[in-house]
């Protein structure tokens, strides 16, 4: 027996990183919003690592920020040890990660939500979900029926959820949470492409019984980079320390003993698990040439004595968990206090849903991160930020935000997903965008913040405050151009110690920056009329400057690819009936529906002579 509890816009099931940026959106945008979590202490919980970024990750974080999500703000302000990965290397692959207090991080996010207008924060486990005339109807285990015109899936891991330590499996969601079982049965009652994945994370240590002065030390960075565009870098606390082991030959030898017992290699686990962040086991067996891994051990906060183990997740029996652990140097005297464990969970296949997130055969559906088939926190952020702007723009009768490749980290991870699929949990990595540096990192305002403006998520001040970086940025570069140093002897000096030619005649600051030796920051001592910039816009005028000509032609191909994107494959289409599409092509083109040609030429079987096809018939049709 159930009774009525309400009507909104939007629902959004599941509160994890996916759920909280789709509802803060859709409420921000004005639409009446409800948000249900089977726990309100899992709101905003960091089930596996508790960081936030990382390669590639940092950029979607970033991107996340800029067009006006939570995310970054929330690791800004519960941040204990800042790094920027990669400086060694191109612009285009300088990723931020921090770790963060993950109780602080659950905390803040939590309030946020009861904080907002518009957002109804909910405790109840939605158990069935049907479509009838006047929306979609979710109810409740305790008989609580609310009724929306469009609804969100969240589910995390929690969807069917089932936890494996060695041969015991329950069902469970993370971190010992209730799962969602009933859930699932009414999703495969309206048809959706469920499947099984699988995903796992390391032990948590007690910090006093580890010896720090075996391991290598890591600190945060001297220069702190925040997430958010609106925070402070003098606000975020860099006071933690992490560090670093291996695994040897021992470690090796007691997983292949016990490999047995694993239940990934028994055949137990049915889900897929991640390519890109596999068990120890697993690593052990795939690089079996390898002599050492990595790990990590990180700290969980800063009022806890818990340490994570990066790198060392595992489903072995409790027992060889601690046996193998205590083989590594520096915690020979370990004391585990959360055994690793395996998750298997459903998912959705996301070749059954548009780029708007919506699925394309249940309006007002939509689903969000690893309910989509992603793995990671920043992924799902990204993708619930989209599914909350397009749910509440279904909501108003707006048109969905589709962002493409070409202008964001976002568009390309959603466009992987939606017409790529993906066979295991997707993770986001910069090689998966054809247009690195275009899309890098510092640039992610100058790209989103107009679309957060114009949608309404950015506010004036936010949006103010890029319009000066971007205008401080343009009148640096333009001044560095102007701006002309003679061939001095302490100029010609500083030039040769760092291997490049002597001037013979005046050069621009900016040639001189286009050096591959030379540096924003070596000209200083002989840049007179140099002004006074925060890190980040020298940051950006050098990568400007330097990579002029490969920025040029990546905005080029980013042109071809709109033209493509422009040539709108009709509703009506009939791929049986064109002449000259192979029937793998017919086959992927009527199953994933693409909305463009630009699409179309992205899916996996689809060649480019298809592609050549396709354009002509639409030329052929236009004249018709």
């Amino acid at each position: 027996m159930s009774y009525f509890a309400g009507n909104y816009d939007v629902l959004v099931i599941g509160a994890g990183h996916a759920g909280i940026e789709a509802c803060l959106a859709a409420a921000r945008l004005g639409c009446k919003t409800a948000i249900f979590t089977i726990n309100m202490d899992a709101v905003g919980n960091m089930p596996c690592n508790p960081s936030i970024g990382g390669t590639a990750k940092g950029h979607l974080v970033r991107e996340i920020d800029a067009l006006g999500g939570e995310m970054g703000k929330a690791a800004d302000a519960t941040t204990i040890q800042n790094r920027m990965l990669n400086r060694g290397k191109g612009p285009a692959v300088h990723s931020l990660r921090a770790q963060i207090d993950r109780r602080a991080y659950a905390t803040y996010m939590k309030h946020t939500l009861e904080l907002q207008e518009n957002l109804h924060l909910r405790q109840a486990e939605i158990t069935k979900i049907e479509k009838s005339q006047d929306g979609w109807h979710c109810f409740t285990m305790l008989g609580a029926e609310y009724i929306s015109k469009t609804v969100i899936l969240a589910t995390g891991t929690y969807l069917k959820g089932k936890i494996y330590v060695g041969d015991v499996n329950f069902s469970s969601g993370p971190d010992g949470m209730f799962p969602s079982n009933e859930l699932e049965d009414s999703l495969l009652s309206l048809g959706l492409p469920l499947r099984r994945f699988k995903t796992g994370t390391p032990a948590r240590v007690l910090k006093s019984s580890i010896d720090f002065s075996e391991l290598e030390v890591q600190p945060g960075d001297d220069e702190i980079t925040p997430f958010s565009y609106s925070t402070d870098p003098k606000t975020i606390n860099n006071s933690s320390v992490c560090y670093i082991s291996y695994t040897n030959d021992k470690t090796k030898e007691v997983i292949l003993q016990n490999l047995h017992r694993s239940p990934l290699f028994s055949g137990v686990i049915e889900g897929v698990g991640p390519r890109y962040c596999p068990s120890l086991e697993d690593k052990i067996v795939r690089f079996a040439d390898k002599e050492r891994h990595q790990l990590f051990i990180e700290p969980c906060g800063l009022d806890t004595e818990e340490m994570y183990l990066q790198g060392m997740s595992s489903s072995l029996p409790e027992d060889v968990q601690i046996k193998f652990y205590k083989t590594i140097k520096g915690l020979e005297n370990l004391q585990v206090m959360r055994n690793a464990y395996a998750i298997e969970y459903s998912c959705i296949d996301p070749l059954a849903l548009n780029l708007s997130l919506e699925l394309k055969e249940h309006e007002g559906l939509y689903g969000a991160g690893q309910f989509n088939g992603s793995s990671g926190y920043e992924e799902a952020a990204a993708q619930g930020l989209l599914a909350g702007i397009n749910a509440a723009r279904k909501c108003k009768g707006q048109e969905p935000i589709v962002l493409s490749r070409g202008s964001s980290y976002i568009g390309t991870l959603i466009d992987d997903l939606c017409t790529k699929g993906c066979s295991d949990p997707y993770r986001m990595m910069t090689s998966r965008s054809e247009y690195r540096l275009l899309l890098r990192q510092d640039n992610a305002d100058e790209r989103m913040t107009p679309i957060g403006f114009e949608i309404g998520l950015v506010g004036n001040k936010e949006y103010q405050a890029f319009l000066m970086r971007k205008e401080l940025k343009t009148a640096e570069i333009e001044r560095l151009e102007a701006t002309h140093l003679g061939p001095t002897d302490d100029l010609n000096k500083m030039l040769l110690e760092n291997d490049t030619a002597a001037l013979k005649s005046g050069a621009s600051i900016a040639d001189l920056i286009r050096r591959p030796q030379i540096s924003y920051e070596m000209l200083k001592p002989f840049d007179k009329e140099r002004r006074e910039l925060s890190a980040e816009i020298k940051q950006k005028v050098e990568t400007e400057i330097k990579y002029a000509g490969y920025i040029e032609k990546q905005a080029a191909q980013v042109k071809e690819t709109i033209r493509l994107e422009s040539k709108v494959l009709p509703e009506d289409i009939n791929y049986d009936d064109i002449k000259g599409l192979r029937l793998e092509a017919i086959e992927k083109l009527k199953k994933i529906a693409p909305k463009s040609v630009g699409q179309a030429s992205r899916i996996s079987g689809v060649s480019p002579a298809d592609i050549s096809v396709l354009l002509i018939y639409l030329e052929k049709r236009e004249q018709k």
